[in-house]
């Protein structure tokens, strides 16, 4: 009995997906549990699983092009049996496998530099030295015009008074436009193809800033342990090859003050706060096509080693597009850090159903008043989101504090 290979949804959020490459081909023998091949779906790539056996009878989308979920791409069957009666085998729900091409607008012809006149030079004499009398020079001087271009009517041809007054009364021709270099030939522009991965972020950026009421908590806090603290924990991690970041000291930071905090560690319905008794943090780690959270699961039970060797992990495989669907959901609470990037405060979008997301500047030396004397100290800012159907303005703030608190106090966090 045939069997339809269809587009099938490879992670919760997925609704269609972009067949990166078929591993197996038509005529090829088939047994289930075959891999058939890769989907690249809004998370990660992969791979396609044979939910019969037979043959590869028909191969229904090009590789490159997409299909919405539930489509049927391909049709496994035994050599010999008809499948004429499976009609319209993804045939028309796919898209172009093309349309990932670059489209081309072209380019105005560059209109043709326009011709100048260019008037006569006077005769210069062998010597090289215009004939002009002092007057003459000084008025050509004045009036912004070469003597060396004036025909002089005086004896010998000397330049004289009136013959620089007609030079400067006459009509100059317009000063040539500079040359630039043409345009290179080709297309103005180029269409690059939307991800699964951009389509995904697209669709929850929507749900997110219009529906969800957030407003936004900044605070700074003085990183002066908290750059100590990093410096010791990592001689401490140096012989087993592991290296904390300040970030992987923030994310445990939150996940503790989440763990007392529970009314941010939620989410809203419609009819309930769900308030969780474990804490996921996910970490925004940018990737190629855009961004995508890998999750740190029960991550204020975890120590800074641990945290720092599980992000890696998790940001690599992000990169790789090789994340697990588990990898990747059920955050309660997400990060942001663009402090790399040298920014030192944002804002940023919170992900539902989350209550909430901290994003995190960059550490910066600054003048601060120290006993009413100003010192250098590093700074650092951070500002969060708040869904205020979950967070009040004060529960946030709290919140806020406490995060602010373990960070100036790393030990405390320990405790």
């Amino acid at each position: 009995m045939a069997t339809k290979v269809h587009m099938e949804a490879l992670s919760p959020t997925m609704e269609e997906g972009q067949l990166v490459r078929w591993l197996k081909k038509e005529g090829d023998a088939i047994a289930e549990g075959d891999i058939l091949a890769e989907i690249e779906t809004d998370k990660a790539t992969m791979e396609l699983v044979a939910r019969g056996s037979g043959v590869l009878r028909r191969v229904a989308l090009a590789e490159g092009a997409t299909a919405p979920v539930g489509t049927v791409i391909g049709v496994i069957a035994a050599a010999d049996e008809d499948i004429a009666g499976i009609v319209g085998a993804g045939a028309g729900t796919a898209s172009d496998a093309g349309a990932g091409r670059a489209q081309a607008g072209s380019a105005p012809a560059a209109p043709p530099a326009a011709a100048v006149a260019v008037p006569a030079s006077a005769p210069v004499p062998p010597s090289g030295r215009v004939k002009a009398s002092p007057l003459a020079r000084r008025m050509a001087v004045d009036a912004g015009v070469a003597i060396e271009g004036i025909a002089g009517s005086g004896p010998g041809g000397r330049v004289v008074k009136r013959d620089v007054e007609a030079a400067a009364a006459a009509p100059r021709p317009a000063a040539a436009a500079p040359a630039f270099a043409a345009a290179a030939p080709g297309p103005e522009f180029e269409d690059v193809p939307v991800s699964q991965m951009r389509k995904t972020i697209a669709k929850r950026l929507v749900t997110s800033v219009g529906p969800v009421p957030t407003f936004f908590l900044t605070t700074e806090i003085d990183a002066t342990r908290l750059l100590a603290a990093r410096e010791t924990v990592n001689r401490k991690l140096e012989a087993d090859g592991i290296k904390a970041s300040i970030n992987d000291f923030i994310l445990k930071a939150v996940a503790v003050a989440l763990a007392r905090h529970p009314e941010v560690n939620a989410q809203w319905s419609d009819t309930v706060i769900r308030r969780f008794r474990r804490v996921h943090i996910g970490v925004a780690v940018a990737v190629e096509d855009g961004l995508i959270t890998p999750v740190v699961k029960d991550a204020d039970r975890k120590g800074i080693a641990q945290i720092a060797v599980e992000v890696r992990e998790l940001a690599a495989r992000g990169r790789e597009k090789k994340l697990q669907p588990d990898e990747y959901t059920g955050a309660t609470f997400s990060i942001s850090n663009l402090g790399m990037f040298g920014i030192d405060e944002f804002t940023a979008i919170i992900n539902p159903p989350e209550s909430g997301i901290l994003a995190v500047g960059q550490v910066a030396d600054k003048v601060v008043a120290d006993n009413g004397q100003p010192v250098v100290r590093p700074r650092m800012r951070m500002t969060m989101s708040c869904d205020h159907r979950v967070v009040d303005g004060a529960t946030g703030a709290r919140f806020l504090r406490t995060v602010r608190e373990y960070l100036e106090e790393p030990a405390m966090m320990l405790v």
